[in-house]
């Protein structure tokens, strides 16, 4: 088998220019393809593997053409009618940060999805839609030609939604909005994802991010389920405006993350002082272990990171965007 998928890789790159890590993951892809032959998987269980793969092979092509330009998804209810406050938000926070450069992806549907396309616009809206029997079709300010993919299953429309986006934002909605917002919560707090604001939006007189919170706070902070400081990682807001300034803050510093070994790295767009990176130590005892927090250039900052507490990276990250006052 090995010989055939080297003979297919040759193949290939007399075609298509190839990497060698492209080569790498090709063979690691056909290696996993060959070896089909022989599992004793049902049909049905590969059918569900390959179209997985096509799905998500198909959003990729679809964001890669957007690659230079920061995306925003928007999750909310699909049930919010044009005349509810919340479709007048969604759509005007679309639009401003259309204006400040953003490309905003949608699940493509009616309500706060529709709201958002239209905000943006068909130019600078990407829709990840889902097949459903009852609902739904994508929205007229979708391009359907250009812009939009639809999927089978929710977990690949899920990794869409989630994995090229640099902020979210959520306005209230039911079992699937919430389904969209802990998973994000999720892949924040186990590193899963680049670190990213998570935005809960409500009317001013709404209440129901209030009672998401009192149900966070009463059923699962104070069972011990999570910790208090675990819920640093999403922000409530009560205005566009506020919302957009939460997203802005966010990278008013901080620029990107990386982990190399034992160490980990934070980007920053300016030159902290010395008694800033001593002080974050005090902040975070954990990061500034052996070696602890280091300057390593004038725009990265170096710390001990074990891979895990996510939570404590966050308060890094809002640290270091306090440092532009």
């Amino acid at each position: 088998m090995s010989t055939l998928i080297e003979s297919l890789l040759e193949a290939i790159a007399r075609d298509t220019e190839m990497s060698p890590q492209r080569r790498e993951l090709l063979r690691e892809l056909l290696t996993r393809v060959v070896a089909v032959a022989d599992l004793e998987a049902d049909t049905k269980d590969l059918r569900v593997a390959v179209t997985a793969i096509d799905e998500l092979l198909g959003a990729f092509v679809l964001f890669d053409k957007w690659r230079d330009r920061p995306k925003l998804t928007v999750f909310g209810s699909a049930r919010t009618s044009p005349d509810d406050p919340l479709y007048a938000m969604a759509q005007e926070l679309s639009h401003s940060m259309t204006e400040r450069g953003w490309v905003t992806i949608t699940g493509a549907g009616p309500g706060i999805m529709e709201a958002s396309a239209k905000g943006a616009g068909k130019e600078n809206t990407l829709g990840v839609n889902i097949e459903l029997p009852f609902e739904q079709m994508a929205n007229e300010f979708i391009d359907v030609d250009t812009n939009l993919v639809t999927m089978k299953y929710f977990f690949t429309r899920k990794v869409a939604l989630t994995r090229p986006s640099m902020a979210f934002v959520v306005l209230p909605g039911g079992f699937g909005t919430m389904d969209e917002l802990f998973e994000v919560i999720t892949l924040m707090h186990t590193g899963k994802t680049t670190p990213a604001p998570i935005v809960l939006l409500d009317t001013p007189d709404g209440t129901y991010w209030n009672k998401w919170m009192t149900f966070v706070e009463e059923g699962i902070v104070a069972d011990n389920y999570i910790g208090r400081e675990d819920t640093c990682l999403v922000r409530q807001t009560t205005s566009v405006i506020e919302s957009i300034e939460e997203v802005e803050r966010f990278y008013s510093n901080f620029q990107s993350f990386a982990i190399e070994g034992d160490r980990a790295s934070i980007l920053l767009r300016h030159t902290p002082t010395t008694e800033q990176v001593r002080g974050l130590a005090l902040i975070v005892p954990k990061f500034g272990e052996e070696r602890g927090f280091l300057l390593e250039d004038d725009h990265t900052l170096s710390f001990s990171f074990d891979g895990r507490n996510y939570v404590n990276l966050r308060l890094v990250i809002d640290e270091v965007n306090q440092w532009t006052n």
